[in-house]
């Protein structure tokens, strides 16, 4: 009877033809087409399972190197974009002693000593910033002036525009004191092709030397296009 028994379950389990992985049961790895090559020959079971964990590695550092790959492709990608966002300009009047107006008309002023330009956005010899890049940037101006004289008149005075129209205008204009500045600072949203410069108004005045009392700065915070 038990003959009988244990005859039976072996033609069942002869009857599921079930080819298990080496991959071990409840497995869904992928496993490598010549596999079953390998497991027609029991001897060569050590090799078989050498070459399936091989063929496993393998797969496991390509899919690695094409994560990485990716990965550089997104971080080359964010640096090109924040080369392509550098943006700044630094400048003052001159490096020697100079008096700029009073002018019968209003005039752009050149600044003619460059701190730092990235981007090439500043020309000194239009005096003008064209916005590379659409963005909020900074802007800053300072004026100062020097009445060579107690008593005398002071006028210390600009305009800082865009495209012409007037963002502030900072002055000192005054007979108490032989010298004075005064300076604005702003965050505008600016785009790209926009012009900013800094006019000096008829009757004003700006003086500077090696010290750089007068400057204009611009600096993209963060690009929006």
């Amino acid at each position: 009877m038990r003959a009988l028994v244990i005859f039976t379950l072996l033609v069942c389990a002869l009857a599921q033809e079930k080819t298990f992985s080496w991959n071990g049961p409840g497995e869904a790895y992928e496993t490598d087409p010549n596999a079953d090559a390998c497991l027609m020959d029991t001897a060569s079971c050590g090799c078989c399972l050498m070459q399936n964990q091989i063929w496993k590695l393998e797969m496991f550092f390509n899919l690695s190197l094409n994560e990485l790959q990716t990965g550089l492709e997104r971080a080359q990608s964010v640096l090109n974009n924040i080369r392509a966002s550098r943006s700044a300009f630094s400048v003052a009047l001159t490096d020697t002693r100079l008096c700029v107006g009073p002018n019968r008309e209003d005039s752009v002023v050149k600044y003619a000593s460059v701190l730092i330009n990235l981007g090439d956005g500043y020309n000194t010899s239009t005096g003008v910033f064209v916005v590379p890049r659409s963005g909020v940037y900074n802007l800053a101006l300072t004026v100062y002036s020097d009445a060579g004289t107690p008593g005398a008149r002071i006028a210390a005075c600009a305009r800082l525009r865009l495209n012409g129209r007037t963002l502030t205008a900072p002055s000192e204009n005054n007979l108490q004191d032989q010298e004075d500045s005064v300076s604005a600072v702003l965050a505008v949203q600016l785009h790209a092709g926009d012009y900013v410069d800094v006019v000096l108004p008829a009757g004003c005045f700006l003086c500077d030397d090696k010290n750089h009392y007068n400057t204009f700065t611009g600096f993209l915070l963060y690009a929006t296009d």
